[in-house]
């Protein structure tokens, strides 16, 4: 977990397999070290990037001619610099969207997408709250559905206090600024405008820990890293309240704000030996460092047919105008694009 301080349920179905295919090219070694060397350019998604950064972390160790570079543009901003070829895999915290894919098409890139872990969107609000222990959905809707009246505490529960309500939350080119719209608004970018937004979590985190009068979600990892600093809010998807940790996040329990998390790796860039070689380091060593940083492994056998697929250099997306919230990674999974 220091590292981190520097920088859906899963049905694993036959037809996930099916869903994978089936190396990686060659190394190519400087003839002077005998040594892989090169660059890899990652951007986009906030709530991905401590994955991302510890995989870096760990792969310079062993490759140290190989240069990673790690950005947080947010899932949205990193699309636009992956289409434009600016970088060689991206990070997303929801899956690439239709009017993402048509750009993708026009500028002819294709590109392999591979699931990476679990998160669960988590909502907090400042350790001084004494009175917020759970909100449902349809409380949630309240306070962040596009033209919302919620200005107090009090406007969303009468017994509770007539203090203002401050509300953080990611930006709009954050994809779990997408998703936690869909989830909760029925829309994806459907919200009320006037909250702390921001790409970085972090900063999200610093906001909430310091405005007793706030309100804020983020990915999982956050939560867990600066537990000392929020307190955790249960929400009710309908069947009680239900607080996200490994558990229910795996098993499906804590709904509707549990997803998968993924990198989107470009085709072309994947030739090149650099990038090939961290993509299957990422994969191989994934159920290790995803649990470091706070985020929910997907099964061993999941990560060995992802790294199928990129070897195979599978392209397309299975997720993407079907990854409705609710609906399992294996129930994606099996159906196929």
């Amino acid at each position: 977990m220091q590292r981190f301080l520097t920088k859906a349920y899963v049905a694993c179905t036959v037809v996930f397999m099916i869903f994978l295919g089936t190396g990686c090219g060659e190394k190519a070694e400087d003839p002077r070290t005998n040594a892989l060397s090169g660059r890899v350019a990652i951007d986009g998604s906030s709530t991905v990037f401590p994955i991302t950064e510890a995989v870096a972390e760990d792969f310079q160790k062993v490759h140290k001619g190989i240069r990673v570079t790690v950005g947080i543009s947010g899932t949205g901003g990193g699309f636009q610099k992956f289409i434009s070829s600016e970088t060689d895999i991206n990070d997303a915290s929801r899956p690439i969207k239709e009017s993402e894919l048509l750009r993708a098409k026009e500028r002819s890139i294709e590109f392999i997408e591979l699931p990476v872990a679990f998160d669960g969107l988590t909502v907090v609000v400042n350790p001084k709250n004494e009175f917020v222990e759970s909100l449902t959905v349809e409380e949630l809707r309240k306070i962040w559905q596009p033209g919302s009246t919620v200005k107090k505490w009090n406007d969303v529960r009468p017994e509770w206090p007539d203090q203002p309500l401050a509300l953080y939350g990611p930006g709009t080119a954050s994809g779990t600024f997408d998703y936690f719209t869909e989830a909760i608004n029925g829309e994806a970018q459907a919200s009320r405008p006037d909250f702390t937004a921001s790409e970085d979590d972090n900063v999200l985190v610093q906001g909430i820990a310091g405005d007793e009068h706030a309100l804020g979600f983020f990915g999982f990892a956050y939560y867990v890293e600066n537990r000392s600093l929020l307190k955790l809010v249960a929400i009710d998807g309908g069947k009680g309240p239900i607080a996200p940790s490994n558990t229910t996040i795996n098993d499906g329990t804590y709904q509707p704000l549990s997803r998968p998390l993924f990198i989107y790796v470009s085709k072309a860039a994947a030739e090149r030996p650099p990038v090939a070689e961290f993509v299957a380091f990422y994969l191989q060593h994934a159920p290790t460092l995803v649990k470091e940083v706070g985020y929910v492994p997907l099964p061993d056998q999941v990560y060995e047919l992802a790294l199928e697929r990129f070897k195979s250099r599978r392209t397309g997306s299975v997720f993407s105008e079907k990854a409705k919230v609710g609906i399992s990674l294996g129930e994606l999974l099996g159906a196929r694009s």
